[in-house]
């Protein structure tokens, strides 16, 4: 049985994976998101189950005035004599330092930081066979190890310059590992866009000296029509049964040329297998497919993410996908006031503010999809305004809302790219009553049109009223939601949020339901 890449789609970067026992545990970056790096679990590599975060607390990620793509970067997950172990980087404020936890569901522990004299991102711990922790980063040095008290996270000694890669630019992504009685040192080289690579060298010690692979990269795509893009920054681990996988990000452009992406970068997976003289070797010679044979205990071909998924607002808290901007202040949120409902507080920060904006999201997972919510919501004062967002970052999004214009309940549909911030299309609403708001992304299909000279994919924003049909408002270029013009590390998120643009709002925006269906999914 095959299984697809991504095996956990959307943006969920910088994957790092550890075992215990036949159970497997994976954390990726959050950047400005809240809660912070988010943790997997799965029995087969293949389909995994979002069970928490690690950084829920706000003293143990603070986010405040963390521009676009900063925050916490890579992280490395790992398990020594029953604790787990996260360490990561918050290039906003206080560096690197890592959490500790019994059970990786939570709660995990308060930073312990590691100061090592030299900036740097991307940590990793290695456990030797004698017990010694040793620290791995990119610094001022370059990849440079030392070893570490995990008490008090403190370095033992001077870090140590390792491996500087192929020559590759931004040597980045260190994990050491020993494997059969001999040391590895794996990197990331070349960015993390189209030519993202993954290197490896090996020693007879924790700082070498380094021999390098002799076909390296073991991974690239770089010069390649594939359609995982941009891979690299890897993790390795050995199955229970003894097989070797790796975790790895890439990326799934649209075809149209220019090729960009907007879902960000994604969670894949690749079997390894090892040479007689000792080399790793990634899929089929340092390629991986969309398509690849299941491993030998996998079950069941995964369909998690594939599902249309339905939030009622019926329970005590939101489901763990959904996620805020910095720190937010949970008392603006409240499921409890009207039940059955989201109900979102407006303040003055709107969307296009390097703070907590009232606003909830998930990320978008498909190219093709529909996101839809009801909103109640009738607002007393001109310049409130509640709605659905499709969001990159602060200065590249776009929104449609129910907002008050000139004493009229009326939808917009708002278009941000860069310092140009439009609205687009209004729409006269009914003074009271519900209203259903849409968000779908989709690629108009042209008959005989080559691949890659098709049409452009579009966002495309629509309202409806209760015994109407739909109203599309307007649509909007996918690519201005893409990272190759909106820079960045993250990928879109679908949002509800509430603003009073300025002034707090004096009247709350009840959300009834949400719904995310992949195109072709019917519930």
């Amino acid at each position: 049985m095959p299984y697809r890449n991504p095996v956990i789609p959307g943006y969920y970067p910088d994957p790092s994976v550890c075992r215990v026992g036949q159970d497997y545990y994976l954390a990726t970056s959050s950047f400005e998101y809240f809660p912070g790096v988010p943790l997997f679990h799965s029995r087969d590599l293949v389909d995994w189950a979002l069970i928490g975060y690690c950084l829920t607390r706000p003293e143990q990620v603070p986010l405040a005035g963390c521009r676009s793509s900063g925050g916490i970067f890579a992280p490395t997950l790992r398990y020594h004599n029953g604790r787990f172990y996260m360490v990561t980087t918050n290039v906003t404020g206080g560096g690197h330092f890592f959490v500790h936890a019994e059970d990786p569901a939570g709660p995990w522990s308060d930073p312990i930081w590691v100061d090592t004299g030299m900036r740097g991102i991307d940590p990793d711990l290695f456990w030797d066979d004698d017990g010694t922790c040793y620290f791995t980063s990119t610094s001022t040095l370059g990849i440079a190890t030392c070893p570490l008290d995990v008490a008090t996270g403190k370095p033992l000694a001077e870090p140590r310059q390792q491996w500087t890669g192929t020559g590759g630019q931004h040597p980045e992504a260190p994990h050491l590992y020993k494997i059969r009685g001999r040391y590895y040192l794996q990197l990331a080289e070349g960015g993390t866009e189209r030519g993202h690579m993954v290197t490896i060298a090996r020693g007879d010690t924790p700082f070498g000296p380094w021999e390098s692979c002799p076909h390296n990269p073991i991974l690239s795509h770089r010069s390649t029509n594939r359609p995982i893009q941009s891979t690299g920054h890897a993790d390795m681990i050995e199955a229970h049964d003894g097989s070797w996988w790796m975790v790895f990000l890439g990326t799934r452009p649209h075809g149209l040329y220019p090729t960009f992406h907007n879902l960000g970068r994604e969670t894949n997976l690749a079997p390894v297998r090892w040479t007689e003289d000792g080399w790793p070797v990634v899929g089929d010679g340092g390629q991986v497919d969309v398509v690849n044979d299941l491993p030998a205990f996998a079950t069941a071909t995964p369909t998690r993410w594939d599902q249309v998924v339905e939030d009622a607002f019926d329970g005590p808290s939101l489901p763990l996908y959904w996620n805020y901007l910095r720190n937010p202040d949970l008392t603006r949120y409240s499921l409890s006031e009207r039940p059955g409902y989201l109900r979102l507080k407006g303040i003055a920060v709107n969307l296009g503010a390097l703070d907590s904006p009232t606003w909830v999201g998930r990320r978008q997972q498909h190219h093709e999809m529909t996101a839809t919510t009801r909103l109640h919501f009738e607002p007393q004062v001109d310049g409130e305004e509640a709605g659905l967002s499709a969001l990159m970052n602060e200065t590249h999004r776009i929104e449609i809302a129910v907002t008050r214009e000139a004493g009229a309940r009326v939808a917009i549909v708002r278009r941000t790219i860069g310092s140009i911030s439009l609205v687009v299309a209004r729409h006269v609403l009914p003074a009271t009553g519900p209203v259903e708001l849409c968000i779908q992304a989709v690629t108009p299909r042209v008959e005989g049109a080559r691949p890659g000279w098709g049409a452009e994919p579009i966002y495309a924003l629509s309202v409806a009223v209760a015994g109407q049909a739909p109203v599309r408002l307007a649509t909007s270029e996918m690519r201005y939601l893409g990272t190759e013009v909106a820079g960045g590390f993250t990928g879109v998120y679908l949002g509800m949020y509430a603003t009073g643009n300025g002034q707090a709002c004096v009247t709350p925006a009840d959300f009834e339901w949400f719904r995310y269906e992949p195109a072709g999914v019917s519930s």
